[in-house]
This record gives structure tokens, C-alpha cells and sequence, in this order.
């Protein structure tokens, strides 16, 4: 049984972390942390997540197609080899290893933090991509995919770095593009993770219900606000994750 105090306390970090994830990536800096301080093993943990993440990355995907903020067709080819990705890396933290890993995520986290800093001009809508669709789909879409399947937070941030540096698209699309294919890689590692029997489903419902309310609300302020709200939040977010991750390091 979940108490009242620890069902207020998962709802409003979920809800936080839909918000946070929807706008910059990152919500499972939260989440992932509140589900193993309540005793889940790091994999039903991860698995966990997974049920519940999917619930706002799928709302969010929902409200920037509505606003045609997604290019379909490149969208098909990208989001099969992150479903690919997302697969194996979840087969992968089962199978191969099963403690939470790190290592160089918080230096690459920090350098896209200079990168969204330093980011001037912003790009306009049609910019000369530097990849083109494939090459995309076969590298970023495919290794961002692994590694949201095998450990997950961050995985936002890195898919708006490659839609605004490698393909050309502006933050408000980056951020669009990046929900859909996080939606993709969390439909493949939950489906990876259903067998095991390793997700804690009063709690993934639990906190699938806060997810859609931050996912709806930051929707409406990434598509409202634009680049202004989505830069910053970008620097920071991924600042605090590698904080975070270099905590948990050298714990």
C-alpha cells in the first residue's frame, strides 16, 4: 500500500518532472531518484520510470503535432531506429548490467550546456541541416535511443542538441521532434521491461497522473514562450543533471 504522504509526494515530483521534461529534457532527474528512495531495485526503478514517462512524453508529442510542429516523414525513419535503440538498451541494463552507470554522461552534459549558452544566433526555421535525414536517424536518433532504453535521464536534452546543431531546426521543433521520439524509445524499453515483471504499477499509474498535467502545462509554455523559455531552461537543466550524476559518482 502506498501512503497518502508518499502518493503526494510521487504525484508533485512527477508532475514537476513532466513540466521539466516537456520544456528541456531531464524529468528523470526527479523521478528516477524519488522511486529508488522508495526502496525499488535501480532496474524496477528504470522500469518503473518507464511506465509513467510514457504517459507525458505521449501528451506532449500529442500537443506539438496538433500545432504542426513536426515533420512527419523525417519523423518515421528517426523514431524507428530509436525504438530500435531504445529496445537493445533495455535488454542491455537487464541482461548485462544492472546497477545505474554514468560515466561520461556529465561531460557531455555540461558541453551542451555551452553549446545552448553560446547559442547566437538562434536558428531559423529551415536552416542548412549538417545531416541529413538518415544519417540522423542511423547515429543520433539510433544511439540516444540506446541509451534512453538503458538509463534515460538526459535523454531530451541530447535530441534537442542534434535536431538544433545537426539538422538545422529551431528550439521550439527541437523540443517537438525530441518528445516524439522520447515517446518512441519509452514505448520500446517499457515494452522490453513488460516480461520481467519488474514495473511497480501503483506507483507507475500514480505518477503517470502528474506526468500528464506537468507534460500538458510545459506544452503551453514551450509553445508560447518559445526559445526565450527553452534556452535557459535547457543551460540549466543540464547543469543540474550532470551535478546530480557526478554526485551519485562519487558518493
Amino acid at each position: 500500500m502506498v501512503s497518502p504522504e508518499l502518493a503526494a509526494l510521487l504525484f508533485g515530483v512527477a508532475l514537476a518532472a513532466g513540466c521539466i521534461d516537456t520544456i528541456a529534457g531531464g524529468g528523470g532527474l526527479l523521478s528516477i531518484p524519488a522511486l529508488l528512495w522508495t526502496g525499488l531495485s535501480p532496474v524496477e526503478a528504470l522500469a518503473t520510470n518507464k511506465a509513467q514517462a510514457i504517459f507525458g512524453s505521449g501528451l506532449s508529442t500529442l500537443g506539438f503535432a496538433r500545432r504542426g510542429l513536426m515533420n512527419r516523414q523525417g519523423l518515421i525513419l528517426a523514431g524507428t531506429c530509436n525504438f530500435l535503440g531504445a529496445l537493445l538498451g533495455a535488454w542491455s541494463i537487464q541482461n548485462l548490467a544492472p546497477e545505474l552507470p554514468a560515466g561520461m554522461i556529465p561531460a557531455l552534459l555540461i558541453a551542451v550546456a555551452i553549446y545552448f549558452w553560446r547559442l547566437t544566433p538562434i536558428p531559423e526555421p529551415g536552416a542548412t541541416p549538417r545531416l541529413g535525414a538518415l544519417s540522423f536517424a542511423l547515429t543520433l536518433a539510433l544511439g540516444v535511443g540506446f541509451y534512453d532504453g538503458f538509463l534515460g535521464p538526459g535523454t531530451g536534452t541530447f535530441l534537442a542538441l542534434g535536431y538544433v546543431a545537426l539538422r538545422g531546426y529551431e528550439l521550439r521543433q527541437a523540443i517537438a521532434h525530441s518528445k516524439a521520439l522520447n515517446f518512441t524509445s519509452n514505448l520500446a524499453a517499457l515494452l522490453c521491461f513488460l516480461p520481467s515483471g519488474q514495473i511497480y504499477w501503483p506507483l507507475a499509474l500514480l505518477m503517470a497522473t502528474g506526468q500528464m498535467i506537468g507534460a500538458w502545462i510545459g506544452t503551453h509554455l514551450v509553445i508560447r514562450h518559445g526559445a526565450p523559455l527553452i534556452r535557459p531552461a535547457l543551460v540549466f537543466i543540464s547543469l543540474l543533471l550532470s551535478a546530480s550524476l557526478l554526485w551519485y559518482e562519487l558518493r
